[in-house]
């Protein structure tokens, strides 16, 4: 795997690659990014149905990676997903370099890969065959961890353009709703709540996250169409 260096010297600096988030803040430059592991058990209609797990690990100077995985079961149906993101922090922007996917379970499987290539001219490659203009968007998930960041320096006016995990490009904006005590697996938590805007009306998802653990993520509900699809709550958290 190639390493910030190689990848990224000179090429991308000139690309003057903006941040992630349309309306990115100096402050939200300068927080650090906190290795940590959380662990979430899920829930479908409130029953325990599996359970999910978020792991920043750093590799490098400014090299990180990010996992995200789940596994969830009821009745006779299945899901077990998996998404692998290496990023790298040029600037104190996330630059994605490498993200990962894969769905396995009832249904039909499903694989990706993502490549975001710089050089020598900015493009993403999809399945090392599909190739699009890289506009400075990001992967399907390195919006959770920079979320936390525009939350902690006070930002409500955020938006994200990234390519999902079928390899489309997509747009997420945000809302904040508000402060709310949890009670969760973890413990009692005081939280902001937002909303994320999607372009699909059909689709709404609301997120939680803890200013006392890094204003991680420690709550996510979605609903489609009116019906809810799942959630996952806090069930552990530590620094590594």
């Amino acid at each position: 795997m190639q390493t910030i260096r190689s990848r990224f010297a000179g090429a991308c600096i000139a690309l003057a690659i903006s941040s992630m988030s349309a309306h990115a803040d100096e402050k939200a430059d300068r927080l650090p990014l906190v290795p940590f592991h959380a662990t979430y058990t899920a829930y479908k209609w409130q029953d325990d149905v599996g359970k999910a797990e978020l792991k920043l690990e750093k590799l490098a100077k400014a090299q990180y990676s990010l996992t995200y995985s789940s596994d969830v079961s009821k009745f006779f149906l299945s899901d077990e997903r998996f998404e692998h993101s290496i990023f790298n922090v040029i600037d104190g922007e996330l630059i994605p370099d490498q993200y990962y996917y894969s769905r396995t379970g009832t249904g039909s499987d499903k694989h990706l890969q993502i490549d975001f290539q710089p050089a020598p001219s900015p493009k993403i490659v999809i399945d090392k065959q599909k190739k699009l203009p890289w506009h400075a968007e990001t992967d399907n998930q390195l919006y959770r961890i920079d979320l936390p960041r525009q939350l902690a320096a006070g930002e409500e006016n955020v938006e994200y353009h990234f390519i999902n995990y079928r390899g489309q490009l997509k747009t997420y904006g945000i809302e904040i709703l508000g402060r709310e005590t949890l009670s969760l697996p973890y413990g009692e938590l005081k939280t902001i709540k937002v909303k994320l805007i999607r372009q699909s009306q059909s689709r709404v998802t609301f997120a939680w996250f803890a200013p006392s653990l890094d204003y991680n993520l420690v709550r996510l509900q979605q609903f489609k169409d009116g019906d809810e699809q799942g959630e996952i709550r806090l069930q552990s958290y530590r620094h590594l």
